[in-house]
This record gives C-alpha cells, sequence and structure tokens, in this order.
C-alpha cells in the first residue's frame, strides 16, 4: 500500500464548526430570552444589563475568557455555514474565497481578543 491518504484541515474546521453550533444553541437561545423576554417583561432588573455591570462582568479574568471562546466560535460557526452554504447554492468557490471567509474568522477572533485585552481589569 505505497497510496498515501491525503491530509485535510477540514476536522478542524468542522469542530470549530460543530462547537460554535453548540454554543449558538445553547447561550444563543438564553441571550434571546434574557433580551428579548425577561428584561422587557420585568422578569429581571434592568440594571444588570446596564454598562456598568457589563464593564464589571468583562474585567474578570474568567469572564472574558468565556467571552472569547463565545464570540470566537460563533464567527466560526457562521462562515463556515457561509462557506458551505456557498457551496450549496452552485458558487463553487476556490481557495481564494476559502482564504477570505476564513480569514475573516481569523480577523474577528483576533479583534475580539484585543477588544478583550483593552478592557482593563
Amino acid at each position: 500500500m505505497s497510496d498515501q491518504l491525503k491530509r485535510s484541515n477540514e476536522p478542524v474546521f468542522w469542530l470549530l464548526f460543530g462547537a460554535g453550533g453548540m454554543l449558538a444553541a445553547l447561550i444563543g437561545a438564553a441571550l434571546v430570552f434574557v433580551l428579548v423576554f425577561a428584561v422587557p417583561l420585568g422578569l429581571m432588573p434592568e440594571a444588570a444589563l446596564s454598562y456598568g455591570a457589563a464593564r464589571a462582568f468583562a474585567q474578570h479574568w474568567l469572564a472574558k475568557a468565556f467571552l472569547f471562546v463565545v464570540v470566537s466560535l460563533f464567527f466560526w460557526h457562521a462562515v463556515h455555514r457561509i462557506f458551505h452554504s456557498l457551496h450549496d447554492i452552485g458558487v463553487h468557490a476556490g481557495r481564494g474565497a476559502r482564504v477570505l471567509v476564513y480569514g475573516s474568522a481569523l480577523a474577528g477572533t483576533v479583534a475580539a481578543a484585543f477588544a478583550l485585552a483593552l478592557i482593563g481589569g
């Protein structure tokens, strides 16, 4: 068996897609509930979503790690879905589109890390 199997980096992107999809399903639904129903209906105090409370939350190192993971995995999930949706509608993107799409997720991940690093704590 001298035939070598071609190595692919696709499993890495499917892993990021799956993790982002799981977080989108769990955390995204909770965010919608809190922002659309809980606060407007008075089930949760409005002060919990104030700038001061959000900043105090984001200053803790564990919260920064949580926010980074959520935001970056949401990016990776979205771009992987967009890339494969292009294929589904008949746009067979090449290497340039792959670099553009996944590069935008990488840029979003770097931007999230930079923004979280700027928040003092």
